[in-house]
């Protein structure tokens, strides 16, 4: 003889089919082209919104954007930045026609940093914030500043150098 289902035995079960059974159905095949197909590879994308002296974009999909450079110099709001994603760095246009480019792993704890916003790199998960011309920390618990990587600009793209 087996025990009665409780309601909280009910309850998580339910919950468990609700949950699992969409992620489920996301991992599965569509039958279409595998995600590193380049014909079916996304370009990169801009998400964000306009702070009061920077703009905010984060950029995915760097692969397509590396046959030309990291991002486009007109995509690089003067005062702000973008975060590219895939390469893990961010890049920053203090001044106008003036680019830098940091690592963005925030060096606190490692996470990925999550916005740029009135003049400075910010990651959300702890509050540190970096300066946008030099990624030296400017608050939170960040001691150390991100590290440096060379871009020039080439043409209308900012390349790594």
């Amino acid at each position: 003889m087996t025990a009665p289902l409780s309601r909280r035995r009910a309850l998580s079960g339910a919950a468990t089919l609700g949950i699992g059974v969409p992620l489920l159905a996301a991992c599965g095949d569509d039958g279409g082209t595998t995600a590193g197909d380049p014909a079916t590879s996304e370009a990169p994308t801009s998400s964000g919104a306009p702070s009061s002296a920077a703009t905010t974009e984060t950029a995915t999909g760097g692969s397509s954007a590396a046959a030309d450079g990291l991002v486009a110099a007109a995509d690089v709001p003067v005062g702000g930045g973008v975060i590219l994603k895939d390469d893990e760095i961010v890049v920053t246009q203090p001044e106008a026609g003036e680019f830098k480019a940091f690592s963005a792993i925030c060096t606190h704890q490692g996470c990925l940093v999550s916005s740029v916003e009135d003049s400075k790199i910010v990651c959300a998960c702890h509050g540190s914030t970096f300066d946008i011309t030099d990624g030296s920390p400017q608050g939170g618990p960040a001691q150390t500043a991100l590290s440096a990587v060379k871009v020039s600009v080439s043409g209308d793209q900012v390349v790594e150098s």
